[in-house]
């Protein structure tokens, strides 16, 4: 079952911030260079899709990495970010009526580019809120699987993505920062050569850490 804990507390915070954002802090706006640093965990929905005409499920684990992001405010509501991070490993396991039938484990990297919306942007708000919309893309590698004998791969996917985000000004340049991403991630797979289905990740992305603005 998906732990959606974090991302409801995030946007309860964020929803929060809008209407007690202080006054007492730093223009933050247009021209601003911004890159977001912390870690991030990646957390597949819990029903990840049916292989080989239904007989296998998949269920996808989740994994935390380091993480980073890259942005630019072209007004003062308007920016866009880059996510990129380290590569993510998550293990799986394939199983029959309730049977484990083999586990398997595959690396990925999914950068996401978001078009951002930043609703107290010019003022002098400490806590910045922020959402954005956009699209990602995720490139499998490593693919390994328990069976003797077999080759897993699994195909790079594009999806939507949606973000949800805050930053809590502590000076002109450093920030508290939280956000969270949900992917359109659907790998479609094969076995030792032969199409087997596809496999729906779908994740909520949570990252915690510090915002640096240039």
């Amino acid at each position: 079952m998906r732990k959606t804990a974090l991302p409801t507390l995030l946007a309860a915070g964020i929803a929060a911030a809008a209407v007690t954002a202080s006054t007492q802090a730093f223009a933050y706006g247009a021209g601003d260079f911004f890159t977001r640093v912390g870690v991030a965990k990646v957390e597949p929905k819990s029903d990840n899709g049916e292989l080989t005409d239904a007989d296998l499920k998949i269920d996808v684990e989740d994994d935390s990495a380091f993480a980073f992001t890259l942005g630019y405010r072209f007004t003062d509501k308007l920016g866009v970010e880059l996510l990129a991070a380290e590569p993510f490993d998550h293990g799986f396991t394939l199983s029959a009526d309730g049977n484990e039938v083999a586990t398997g484990s595959t690396d990925h990297l999914p950068p996401t580019l978001t078009l951002q919306y930043y609703p107290l942007g010019g003022t002098a708000a400490r806590v910045q809120p922020y959402a954005g919309i956009g699209v990602n893309y995720t490139r499998f590698s490593d693919e390994e699987i328990g069976i003797d004998g077999a080759t897993l791969e699994l195909d790079d996917s594009w999806g939507a993505a949606g973000q949800l985000g805050v930053d809590l000004l502590i000076d002109d340049n450093w920030a508290l920062n939280a956000a969270a991403w949900y992917l359109d991630i659907d790998s479609d797979a094969s076995l030792s050569g032969d199409d087997i289905g596809t496999v729906e990740i779908d994740p909520v992305v949570v990252m915690a850490g510090l915002s640096f603005r240039f």
